[in-house]
């Protein structure tokens, strides 16, 4: 079957998307530096509320003031004192942009609370190029998840042994190379994640002078660090059909399998990246709904 020239988005959604596109581009300066002084302007966000919304409080959280590091907890508002699950999410946003208060992320991370009725733990991490990191989900955080789990998993019985890590959750993760795969040459000028726009996201990303092989960017290129660990739970990994990083992110999923992972490859032939933030497409909900069985 012949795929479509472009995916099927309402108009305000095509909109909002040219608009961020615009934006980010019109922030990322030639010097490798972001004006975020015009990024304040557009990125929408929203404040944490004790005080139930949508059947979802919120409150954020400091770890560690001097890094910036600190989450935002979303409890639903009908949690029994029974278990329920904890989901740490890591936002999107190329590891340069956004936060867990950006409005986008502010109201997914309370649908996936109010729907699969689950405690969600949104990251706020230091973001590049002010702060060049290893660790980099969905996206940029999709690549953190993997690192994130193999540093628990390689002390799994030790530091962490009063730590059950159930699985991960990798949307359309942003993973990379040097090589130019089929997916980045057909779908080179994409909103948002263009092959020039994810170049110059490694750039300010990756250490000095690494190239998009390193093994942040590359988990199973040239550079792979020996291994997975035994620990590692099983995972699910999302592709989106007008996604340009969709070749990368099946490459992930068949090095896992290789060797001897049990993951899940959930594909959705019309979507673009980041199609899970609108919820006015049909793919968002029905993502959701995946995601409420994986963790169930």
């Amino acid at each position: 079957m012949t795929q479509r020239a472009s995916p099927p988005l309402p108009w305000k959604t095509r909109l909002y998307i040219a608009l961020l596109s615009a934006v980010t581009d019109g922030a990322r300066r030639s010097d490798g530096t972001i004006n975020r002084c015009i990024l304040s302007f557009f990125d929408a966000r929203s404040s944490a509320s004790a005080k139930p919304r949508r059947g979802v409080r919120t409150a954020d959280v400091s770890v560690d003031p001097s890094r910036d590091l600190w989450f935002r907890l979303f409890v639903p508002s009908s949690a029994s004192s029974g278990r329920i699950p904890v989901i740490v999410y890591f936002h999107g946003g190329g590891f340069a942009y956004l936060s867990p208060a950006s409005r986008a992320y502010d109201a997914f991370c309370r649908r996936i609370c109010r729907e699969i009725n689950a405690l969600v733990v949104s990251v706020n991490y230091r973001l590049a190029p002010e702060h060049r990191c290893f660790l980099a989900g969905d996206s940029a955080g999709g690549n953190m998840v993997h690192h994130v789990a193999r540093r628990w998993a390689a002390d799994a019985a030790g530091r962490w042994k009063n730590l059950r890590l159930a699985g991960m959750v990798l949307i359309q993760p942003f993973f990379g190379g040097e090589e130019r795969t089929e997916s980045e040459m057909r779908l080179a000028g994409a909103p948002l994640v263009s092959v020039e726009r994810t170049d110059w996201l490694w750039r300010v990303f990756l250490p000095e002078g690494a190239g998009r092989d390193h093994e942040a960017a590359n988990v199973f290129g040239p550079r792979a660090d020996g291994e997975l660990e035994a620990a590692l739970p099983q995972a699910m990994v999302v592709v989106g059909g007008f996604d340009p990083l969709q070749d990368w992110q099946r490459r992930y999923y068949e090095g896992m399998t290789a060797r001897g992972k049990a993951v899940r490859l959930l594909e959705y032939p019309d979507a673009i990246h980041a199609f899970y933030v609108f919820p006015e497409l049909n793919q968002s909900a029905a993502f959701i709904e995946e995601l409420k069985a994986f963790i169930e």
